[in-house]
């Protein structure tokens, strides 16, 4: 009898007390892999998540749970799944472990698309989170683009340029989307992240995670906050050695063939294949992204600090394909942003200087033979093939005028054909008597004896001499030589029509002449941009091995270089490198390109001229000039419009 009255008791309790059983503690892996579908607007594969389909996500995101840990950071490519750790953090703690979220993006426009496209369609497929957080039905619900309110907290979303949604109520949970995208300052509050983080000061069990794509080094907030936490990378272990090695850009080589189509080039890789920096083994793509792999930290001595943090590249993506990461780089060659987009949301590389800069021994190994090849009996060849059109840069100083002629031909391949110095004051007739002899009135020609005079020249009036340039200038504008004003900044553009100038003597107007003005910081980056261009063809750079392209010539074109001073309203500036003081050469250059930019052309044209003209050799004082057209009736120079119409 007592038995069956304690069981029966027994029974009473275990009904009672069945509620009360404390649900098992998740981490966020096991959350998402029972709660969260990835829905089809936001997802190349909806459905039930699967972590095994991202592996490396595994760590940075059961890292959120771990007791002594309180700060995450996930540098990261694009491509990786990086906004999906956020939403699944988002959503368990929603679920598991309610607080209020402060979501910070880089402005508001984003975090209200990140809200609608990625927030709303999760909480609308994920039958837990649909019951915890209101319906979008009307103003009282508490639920809005940018604030969802659930039980137990409010996630507010916001720009990082908010200082009132960043300053104002305590938070448990802090997000930061795309940290290398944020404003500088929270209007004149500073630091966005520091005025974020101040707001988890009550809480003890507070959790900090930050994630962006890495930009450029030295200006980089997420590689700086990378620097602070474990310094963990992901791993793939060599099926040769098997060692342990990061997959990363330098480690892949491959092969491909290159077509024009529409003068444009196109690329087809013909095969790729990952060196393994242990044992120099190769494999391919398919093999490398099934072997084992883990997070290695370079500093572990974090953790103890409660800070881990993790940097992926695209090569370990299941959706980016090593051929499609080689692609965007072959397209990207020659050109600074488009290659430092690669760099960062493909390589997941931090961008060096905005310019790949050469060294000056690269370049003068790669001069070419004297100088261009020899004609019968030995006499150098001035003008080799592929040249249609000679434009000249003359920088001024006190005491000298510095000149280079340079050859271009089509996509953008230059030749650099020569660079002098002639002796004598700029207000000396002189000096402007031997530019004409030098410069000006030259003639160059190719192995066959045609030859090409300078198109167009431009004379920077800059110094003690602007108005002996500007009467030089006018008086050669036959010629089309044109003094030019070197524009400084990154929103100046690099060739702009030209502008009517007075020229004045002891006080007085004599006259005008035509002044181009010159975005000459575009000019330097499309330099730098077409310097690192490794083969012959399109923005490719020839030098001839000669003296005056010599060590000192190619000091002065790499005298200078971007860089970052967050001091200053436009922050990347260019600036001399030490020891290379003198940059003539690269203002040389800079104002024969802008010439070339500036001048009407038809390059198709002229090549077929050239082409019908070759084998003929022309006496001495004619030469072809670009571009040939016929003359008309002489018209005095007294408007744009005549300037135009003598070309």
């Amino acid at each position: 009898m007592r038995n069956r009255i304690v069981q029966r008791l027994n029974a009473v309790v275990a009904k009672v007390t069945a509620g009360m059983k404390l649900s098992e503690i998740l981490t966020v892996t096991q959350w998402a892999e029972q709660n969260r579908r990835l829905s089809s607007e936001a997802s190349a594969e909806p459905g039930p998540w699967r972590t095994s389909r991202t592996p490396y996500l595994r760590e940075p995101m059961d890292a959120f749970t771990e007791p002594r840990v309180w700060r995450i950071v996930m540098v990261a490519a694009s491509q990786v799944g990086k906004s999906e750790l956020e939403l699944n953090i988002i959503g368990y703690i929603i679920d598991e472990d309610p607080g209020s979220i402060l979501f910070v993006h880089p402005t508001t426009i984003d975090a209200k698309e990140f809200s609608k496209l990625r927030i709303a369609p999760m909480i609308r497929d994920c039958p837990t989170l649909r019951r915890k957080v209101a319906a979008p039905k009307s103003r009282d619900s508490g639920n809005t683009v940018l604030q969802k309110t659930y039980p137990g907290g409010i996630l507010t979303m916001c720009g990082s340029t908010e200082a009132h949604a960043l300053a104002s109520k305590p938070i448990r949970y802090v997000l930061g989307d795309e940290r290398d995208r944020w404003a500088t300052s929270a209007g004149n509050e500073g630091d966005p992240w520091g005025l974020a983080m101040a707001r988890q000061t009550t809480f003890y069990n507070a959790k900090a995670v930050e994630v962006s794509t890495p930009t450029v080094k030295n200006a980089s907030a997420i590689a700086d906050s990378y620097a602070e936490g474990t310094m963990e990378r992901w791993k793939s272990k060599c099926p040769h050695c098997g060692e342990y090695h990061e997959i990363q850009w330098k480690d892949i080589e491959y092969e491909y063939e290159t077509k024009e189509v529409n003068k444009k080039k196109t690329y087809k890789v013909t095969s790729i294949m990952y060196v393994c920096p242990g044992c120099a083994a190769t494999s391919d793509e398919v093999t490398m992204k099934r072997q084992p792999a883990r997070w290695e930290a370079d500093n572990p001595d974090a953790y103890a600090n409660g800070v881990r943090s993790f940097w992926l590249n695209a090569f370990v993506s299941p959706w980016a394909s090593w051929e499609s990461i080689i692609l965007k780089y072959l397209n990207a060659t020659g050109n600074s942003k488009r290659l430092q987009v690669v760099y960062n949301t493909c390589f997941g590389e931090l961008w060096e200087d905005r310019g790949e800069l050469e060294d000056e021994d690269s370049l003068m190994a790669r001069r070419e033979v004297e100088p261009y090849g020899l004609q019968e009996g030995g006499t150098p060849v001035e003008l080799p093939e592929g040249v249609l059109v000679l434009t000249a840069g003359i920088d001024t100083q006190d005491n000298r005028m510095e000149y280079e002629i340079v050859g271009h031909g089509h996509f953008g391949e230059t030749w650099g054909i020569e660079k002098g110095v002639v002796m004598g004051r700029p207000d000396d007739e002189a000096t402007w008597a031997k530019l004409d002899e030098m410069v000006f009135n030259r003639v160059l020609h190719f192995a066959d004896g045609l030859g090409l005079r300078v198109s167009m020249s431009f004379v920077d009036e800059g110094g003690h001499f602007t108005q002996d340039v500007r009467r030089q200038c006018r008086a050669r504008i036959r010629r089309k030589v044109f003094c030019i004003k070197g524009m400084p900044g990154p929103d100046k553009p690099y060739t702009a029509p030209p502008k009517q100038m007075k020229i004045v003597v002891n006080q007085r107007a004599v006259g005008t002449c035509w002044q181009y003005q010159i975005g000459v910081d575009s000019g330097k980056l499309l330099i730098m941009d077409n310097l690192s261009v490794k083969s012959p063809g399109a923005k490719y750079c020839h030098f001839p091995r000669r003296d005056d392209y010599g060590p000192e010539y190619f000091a002065g074109l790499l005298s200078e270089r971007l860089e970052y001073d967050a001091g200053k309203k436009q922050p990347w500036v260019w600036k001399k490198i030490p020891g290379h003081e003198r940059n003539e050469a690269l203002d040389c250059r800079n104002y024969a390109i802008a010439a070339f930019k500036a001048l009407p052309k038809n390059l198709d044209a002229i090549e077929r001229q050239l082409k019908t003209a070759q084998g003929q050799r022309l006496p001495d004082k004619e030469a072809v000039s670009a571009p040939p057209r016929p003359r008309t009736k002489q018209r005095p120079v007294r408007s744009i419009r005549n300037y135009y119409d003598d070309w």
